[in-house]
C-alpha cells in the first residue's frame, strides 16, 4: 500500500510497484538505445565545406565534401581539409553522444524522481 509522506505530496510508490516501473523503465531504455541506431546527426565545418552525418550509436553514415570550396591551386588545402574532417568528426561525435544521453535523461527522468533525486549512478547503490 502507498504512504503519503505528508500533506500536498505524491504517494510514495510500493516495492512491488517501484520494481514494475523500473523494469518498464529499462525496457524503455534499451529500446531508445536501439533506436538510436537509426536517428542521426547532421554537422557541418568550415561553412559547409564538410558535412558528416552519424548516428546515435556514433557510427559515421556519410561524409560529403564539397567540391565547390577544393581549391587545387592552394598547397595548404590539403592540410586544411584533413583538419575539417577531424574537427568535423570530433564535433558529429560530441553531438551523438549529447543527443543519445538525453534520450536517455528523457527515460530515466521518473526513475531519479522515485529515488529522490540521486542519479543515475547510485541506482546500484540504491536497490543493492
Amino acid at each position: 500500500m502507498a504512504k503519503r509522506k505528508g500533506r500536498g505530496e505524491r504517494p510514495v510508490p510500493s516495492a512491488t510497484g517501484m520494481l514494475q516501473q523500473i523494469q518498464q523503465i529499462q525496457a524503455d531504455m534499451l529500446a531508445a538505445q536501439e533506436a538510436l541506431g537509426d536517428e542521426t546527426v547532421e554537422v557541418t565545418a568550415g561553412g559547409g565545406a564538410i558535412t558528416v552525418v552519424i548516428t546515435g550509436h556514433q557510427e559515421v553514415r556519410e561524409v560529403r565534401i564539397d567540391p565547390d570550396v577544393i581549391d587545387l591551386d592552394d598547397e595548404e588545402w590539403l592540410t586544411d581539409l584533413q583538419d575539417l574532417i577531424v574537427a568535423a568528426m570530433n564535433q558529429a561525435v560530441e553531438r551523438s553522444k549529447e543527443m543519445a544521453a538525453q534520450r536517455m535523461q528523457d527515460i530515466a527522468g521518473p526513475l531519479a524522481g522515485m529515488m529522490g533525486g540521486a542519479g543515475l549512478g547510485d541506482l546500484g547503490r540504491l536497490l543493492g
